[in-house]
């Protein structure tokens, strides 16, 4: 069998950053550690029930945060900021969510500070074309359909090449397979390369489908 490795873990410091930054010494590492997880969480639980379409695309990208002595800085990348500040009590959602987030991870001599950020092309984030993929699954399209409309859309955002996988029980089979489609270059090897990677799991009436996504953007000279 091949080795696999994870293609952001492999790049890191030559094409992808870390997208938490912070200091902690070696006991109270792990406390950072899980901090971090459970303001990305609550993010994700805030947004999921707060955003005003029925589509299912949560359009969070990523969520990277920064911590100093005083400060906790969150910045949140969405694709579609708009569902999420419109309607009722739309642009006090950022400060709700500050105050929630703060009560949960109990920051009594820090400041917490979230901003939202809109990404250009949505559809070239590969967690956004997940969640759309997964959408699609949920209401019982079929998955090649489903694969072949992600990759019109991330040929639209303009990137040089993509990868989808998807596994487990297909179509309602009995058993398991692993179907995959890829249009353009994904070279996985060159380190130079940037690619934008995620896997995603979700949970449909057969079971739970994993979808993998390899987005390959540009490659650095």
């Amino acid at each position: 069998m091949g080795q696999k490795i994870n293609p952001l873990g492999f790049r890191l410091g030559a094409t992808q950053g870390h997208h938490s930054l912070w200091f902690a010494q070696p006991q109270n590492y792990s406390e950072g550690l899980q901090e971090d997880q459970k303001i990305r969480d609550w993010i994700k639980n805030y947004v999921q029930k707060n955003i005003q379409i029925s589509s299912g695309v949560e359009g969070i990208a990523c969520i990277k945060i920064q911590k100093r002595i005083d400060l906790i800085q969150v910045i949140i990348y969405m694709g579609f900021p708009k569902l999420l500040l419109e309607g009722k009590g739309g642009p006090r959602r950022i400060e709700e969510l500050q105050i929630d987030v703060q009560k949960e991870i109990n920051c009594v001599n820090r400041k917490l500070n979230i901003a939202l950020t809109r990404i250009t092309n949505p559809y070239g984030h590969p967690n956004i074309l997940a969640e759309f993929i997964a959408g699609q699954l949920k209401n019982r399209v079929s998955f090649r359909k489903a694969m072949k409309k992600a990759i019109e859309l991330t040929e639209q955002a303009g990137t040089k090449g993509i990868q989808v996988q998807i596994a487990g029980r297909i179509d309602g089979k009995e058993i398991a397979r692993v179907e995959w489609i890829r249009e353009g270059r994904v070279p996985l090897q060159t380190i130079r390369a940037k690619i934008n990677y995620c896997s995603y799991a979700v949970g449909t009436i057969y079971g739970v489908l994993g979808i993998k996504i390899w987005i390959f953007v540009d490659e650095e000279v």
